[in-house]
């Protein structure tokens, strides 16, 4: 099983990182064509571009594992439910970040197990770094300079110096602000993407406090990620996430360091 985890990891980070090459190619040309989904989701070329080389080539390389894409036509649940095992993808997470060009958007490309993210990649191909990790091998970090050499990440003590956390760039809320001040001394910035749940992994930050609406695609590849690195993703009953439920929606949600920063104290009285 970890030879074959470790091939399925190998795919997913080449599928990833040619669908960021795909990306960076219509980003760069400025080709920001945008057009809107369910009334107020943005969708570009870059989404589609990067959705069908994903699908294709998981397709191709995987033929045996189902594909679960945001851009995919609705996928039912009586027709999900039998599906043990399959990919979950996110082609451009953090359009929004894509649209406003600040390098902020990543592919995600997860492997989903018995309703368990068990491998992801996060592929963020401005600057170019990926992230990846599964539950056998643990979780690294590549940066693209000359020797592309990967490094494997932790996440951090917030004992060990302030506490630091990390929120949406372009969602935000009232319960936030009320658990930022409930929470008090800490320092805070704000990230695009799924580049949050990674800073919390390589332990650039202790906490990532997601009181909005998610989908199961946005978070899987990179819960693999922070949990292969010690960390956690858990909703507010301390619960951890799982994926391929009736509703993709998932619940609001912490990501933790190790120990995890006592949140829960901090949010009872929102």
């Amino acid at each position: 099983m970890e030879n074959q985890q470790e091939a399925l990891l190998d795919t997913a980070i080449t599928v990833s990182e040619e669908a960021g090459k795909a990306v960076m190619d219509i980003y760069s040309r400025g080709n920001i064509e945008t057009t809107y989904k369910n009334g107020d989701s943005p969708l570009t070329l870059a989404d589609m571009a990067s959705h069908n080389i994903i699908v294709e080539q998981l397709k191709k390389k995987t033929p045996d594992i189902p594909v679960l894409s945001e851009e995919s036509e609705n996928v039912s649940y009586d027709v999900r439910k039998s599906w043990k095992t399959f990919w979950l993808v996110d082609p451009l997470d953090g359009t929004k970040e894509f649209i406003n060009q600040n390098g902020e958007f990543t592919v995600n490309v997860a492997l989903i197990d018995s309703g368990k993210a068990v491998l992801g990649v996060v592929h963020a191909p401005e600057p170019r770094t990926t992230y990846y990790a599964s539950a056998e091998k643990g979780a690294f970090k590549k940066v693209y300079t000359d020797d592309e050499k990967a490094s494997e990440i932790h996440v951090a003590d917030y004992h060990e110096k302030r506490l630091i956390i990390v929120a949406s760039k372009s969602h935000g809320s009232n319960m936030l602000e009320s658990f930022k001040k409930n929470v008090g001394d800490a320092e805070f910035t704000s990230m695009g993407s799924s580049l949050k749940l990674c800073l919390v992994a390589e332990g650039k930050a202790h906490l990532y406090p997601r009181l909005g609406p998610t989908m199961e695609w946005d978070t899987a590849a990179a819960q693999c990620i922070v949990e292969s690195a010690g960390g956690t993703v858990t909703d507010l009953r301390k619960q951890t996430l799982n994926y391929n439920k009736p509703n993709l929606l998932n619940p609001f949600f912490m990501v933790s360091g190790k120990p995890p920063f006592p949140w829960w104290e901090h949010i009872e009285n929102i």
